[in-house]
């Protein structure tokens, strides 16, 4: 159970800036059913809404998984983080003055695994402010003010982005930081700064790069992306892995384009910074683009939570086109409906939108085609412009590996299997079951071949016990967090320290603490004074499995009829081994086994109901 200020997390969990909807829509989509809202679980691979969410109780439960928790629990499960992280983010979040326990651990800088990810997302943000400044500096930010110009971005949103310029200096960022009290070993760990070879002292790690912060969809800067200026053969650069920044499971622009992708249903990713940037420029808000890597599966996880469609608008040259072949199966794999769309060959989307404008960038991103269709096209391109045998081979393959996949993953039925394989037996002039059992063989290996990791596998696996006794307790337990007003008919009835669930008696004995001394109970503030995100899905789990069951009062009746049947068993058996006059053994026995069986016939046909 927590160890912080009780005060300052209810103060945080109840700030108006911290509401449990908002929280989570920064990180998934979701859609309002009834009083609830549902989406997509971040927390293991769903393909169907399982991920609800109750503003009333300030909740969340996954139906499919059995994660659950309040506005904290979900950034330490989201963000791989602590407590005591996610309670100082939150705190920042609502402008709240956080100050730390003694008792928390102390931030080391000297191994990655021990930084606290707040502390770097703030040297992050000093970074960025500082190379904001260098690029407004009237005579050092010129080199990369002109090349802004030249690419017709304007100040206005250069300025909303954070472009910022890394100064062609050994260590401006280095001795910048070292007068605002960063250390040189934190800059390293936060991806800014190099260790010197064979010898002491740093390096920066961006120089003479027009620079852009990469944010988060918490809006914290969790690295960057740097444009040589030079001739720097890196054209770009991005920060490396941190405890913040993974570039596989990151996007530029996602921050500023969260609300337009959930609003339209559709997000349009592009391959570079500036394609980004001009996009919204002209009013093209649902724009993201993949960091400059390829088009990953944590990327269509992570759009498939704001967006049904995603739409690739890559290089027409040859590293476009293998680009979006790459992101067509990532996507596939992930059963995400994926199209493809082309700028003319010679421009990327930015040289488009300046030369034709956002209606013509529309009509491109509108006429898109979906991934088999491109993929057919394809295949029937390759038969026009060859007749080699080899590369016509190799061309059906491919398609057929496309296709394989699609069925893997549930995107085709198989009323569209059928008619793919009728028209590939029409373009090779073979049997509809010959390409079927190709189409098999494929599919094997594609399923071989394929793993789909979890993101999360903090599923709720607790051994509740099967005695009475313990169920009975869960239930009392599972009515209380639903009624806390019912506690007064069972203060001191329960002995936690008899139940058998070790997880279990733990939730009973903090519950009824919290139950005795705050009068205005409330589930969410029971989850804000737990750590442990296992033992918050407990609870969660528990407090929807008894509003399922409800009838409180008459429930909770019958649950300490139980439990007294219990504790008179227990009185028999202490009677028996401290009571050594046969004859007083004998009449107590007899009492309390008339009282026993009295009750055991009242509870009987109680049981089968309120388990």
């Amino acid at each position: 159970m927590a160890y912080l200020d009780d005060k300052l997390v209810d103060k945080v969990r109840l700030s108006p800036s911290n509401d449990i909807v908002e929280i989570i829509s920064e990180h998934l989509s979701l859609q309002r059913k009834g009083k609830e809202f549902v989406g997509l679980c971040p927390f293991h691979q769903d393909k169907n809404p399982s991920f609800y969410v109750n503003p009333e109780k300030q909740i969340y439960k996954c139906f499919a998984c059995g994660a659950g928790g309040d506005i904290f629990k979900f950034l330490q499960m989201r963000e791989n983080i602590t407590f005591a992280q996610a309670l100082e983010r939150l705190a920042d979040r609502a402008g709240i003055e956080f100050v730390r326990s003694k008792k928390q651990k102390k931030v080391s800088h000297e191994g990655l695994e021990d930084v606290d990810p707040v502390l770097l997302a703030r040297v992050n943000d000093w970074a960025m402010r500082f190379w904001q400044a260098q690029y407004g500096d009237e005579q050092n930010g010129k080199v990369a003010r002109d090349y802004v110009l030249q690419r017709q971005i304007n100040d206005e949103i250069a300025k909303n982005w954070g472009v910022g310029f890394a100064s062609d200096s050994w260590d401006s960022l280095i001795v910048a930081a070292n007068k605002a009290g960063i250390s040189e070993s934190l800059l390293v760990i936060a991806g800014l700064a190099v260790k010197r070879e064979g010898k002491s002292g740093c390096y920066d790690k961006f120089r003479n790069r027009l620079m852009f912060p990469i944010l988060d969809t918490s809006s914290r800067v969790i690295g960057f992306g740097g444009r040589t200026l030079g001739d720097d053969k890196a054209k770009y650069m991005n920060t490396p892995a941190t405890v913040l920044f993974d570039k596989s499971n990151s996007l530029y622009g996602l921050q500023n384009a969260r609300h337009a992708i959930v609003k339209l249903g559709k997000v349009i990713v592009v391959e570079g910074y500036t394609d980004v940037i001009m996009a919204h420029q002209h009013g093209v808000e649902n724009v993201v683009a993949a960091l400059g890597t390829s088009f990953t599966q944590g990327h269509a996880r992570m759009l498939k939570r704001f967006a049904s469609e995603i739409i690739m608008v890559l290089d027409s040259d040859v590293a476009g086109v293998a680009a979006a072949n790459r992101a067509m199966e990532v996507c596939l794999v992930q059963n995400v409906d994926v199209k493809v769309a082309s700028v003319p060959m010679g421009k990327d989307p930015c040289d488009f939108l300046l030369s034709s404008g956002s209606e013509a960038f529309t009509e491109i991103v509108d006429s898109a085609q979906d991934v088999l269709s491109y993929k057919w096209q394809k295949l029937k391109d390759n038969f026009d412009s060859t007749q080699s045998t080899v590369e016509r081979k190799r061309a059906t393959e491919e398609y057929l590996g496309t296709v394989a996949k699609a069925l893997g993953s549930g995107f085709l039925d198989n009323i569209s299997r059928g008619l793919i394989v009728r028209r590939i037996s029409m373009l090779l002039g073979i049997s509809a079951d010959d390409v079927n059992k190709e189409l098999e063989k494929i599919g094997a290996r594609v399923s071989r071949g394929s793993v789909i990791a979890s993101q999360n596998n903090r599923v709720v696996k607790v051994n509740l016990g099967q005695r009475y006794q313990d169920k009975a307790i869960q239930g009392v337990i599972e009515v209380l967090l639903n009624d806390p007003a019912l506690y007064e008919r069972v203060a001191g009835k329960i002995d936690f320290s008899r139940v058998e669930s070790q997880e279990l008696r733990q939730v009973g004995e903090f519950l009824f603490e919290m139950l005795e001394n705050e009068p205005e109970f409330e589930v969410a503030s029971l989850l804000s004074r737990v750590e442990q995100v296992e033992m918050s899905s407990l609870i969660v789990k528990l407090c929807h499995d008894g509003e399922l069951k409800s009838n409180y009062l008459e429930r909770l009746e019958s649950l300490m009829s139980v439990i007294q049947e219990g504790r008179i068993e227990i009185e028999l058996e202490n009677a028996k081994r401290n009571i050594s006059d046969d004859e007083a053994l004998r009449s107590i026995t007899r009492g309390l086994r008339g009282i026993q069986a009295d009750r055991q016939n009242k509870s009987n046909l109680r049981k089968g109901v309120i388990f």
